[in-house]
């Protein structure tokens, strides 16, 4: 962002040219600089393309896709299966790379990382929930919750102490010393959700979180994490197949032929 003080570079934002242009307009610059910084999207990207190379030739998943998420939103993205929704996931996630195209995620450009710098950017500022919770099954839940913690070089008492408040977070202070095959299908997808976030990320990416549930069970884990995404300040980009649930988000883009539009309204 360039201000407009004298003697430095011409103004290039409609914030700058009002400052110059308008003198006798008021301006408080604290608030106006915040609020420029919270419109900034923590999730940019521009022309992204993924092919992968098969037996059968290439398979182009998308084509000059772009998208933009601002912090706080909570957004749903649709589509039919096969069409990259994961994939894309993954790659904002610093679990896949781009064939072409530019991606920042909460002001990091992921596709330049190392792998070493990948695993770190995810431990920091990214949680993320798949439709099957993939707890380790030798751990209990309150181990469970804690292992992004002793992953990051926290002592064990403190990360225990943590997990367990993260826990109670979800209702489950009571489990805590269960082990996932001792838990419901709602309950261990609880349980991922607390292990997700326990680190604080400012990103949390949800595919199909609710997917393996029944209906009512989908309806409370996707309950908690609304609650969840408002109480920690998230921004939250989900996959779902459930329309009904992806109607209670900020925003529902479709992913098809390559590209994501916004979804038509569900009746």
């Amino acid at each position: 962002m360039h201000l407009a003080i004298p003697g430095f570079a011409r103004p290039s934002t409609r914030f700058d040219r009002e400052i110059m242009l308008r003198p006798d307009r008021r301006v408080d610059f604290t608030s106006s600089l915040l609020s420029a910084f919270a419109t900034t999207p923590l999730i940019e990207v521009h022309d992204l393309a993924k092919t992968y190379r098969t037996a059968r030739g290439d398979l182009t998943l998308f084509r000059a896709l772009n998208l933009e998420v601002d912090p706080g939103e909570i957004v749903a993205i649709v589509g039919q299966s096969g069409t990259g929704k994961s994939t894309l996931l993954h790659i904002l996630g610093a679990l896949d790379v781009p064939s072409a195209g530019t991606v920042y995620c909460a002001s990091t450009n992921v596709a330049k990382l190392s792998p070493r710098e990948a695993a770190a950017f995810r431990n920091r500022e990214i949680g993320y929930v798949w439709q099957f919770h993939y707890l380790l099954a030798e751990f209990t839940a309150l181990e469970n919750v804690a292992m992004p913690l002793l992953a990051r070089g926290r002592k064990r008492q403190e990360a225990l102490a943590v997990a367990a408040k993260w826990l109670m977070e979800v209702g489950l202070q009571d489990r805590s010393d269960h082990r996932p095959g001792e838990l419901s299908g709602g309950e261990q997808q609880r349980v991922a959700l607390a292990r997700a976030l326990v680190n604080n990320p400012r990103l949390l990416l949800a595919d199909e979180p609710t997917g393996d549930l029944d209906e009512t069970t989908a309806g409370q884990v996707f309950s908690l994490i609304e609650r969840l995404h408002r109480t920690h300040n998230l921004t939250s980009l989900l996959v779902t197949h459930n329309l009904d649930l992806a109607a209670r988000c900020t925003r529902v883009l479709r992913l098809e032929n390559g590209r994501l539009s916004p979804a038509t309204p569900i009746p």
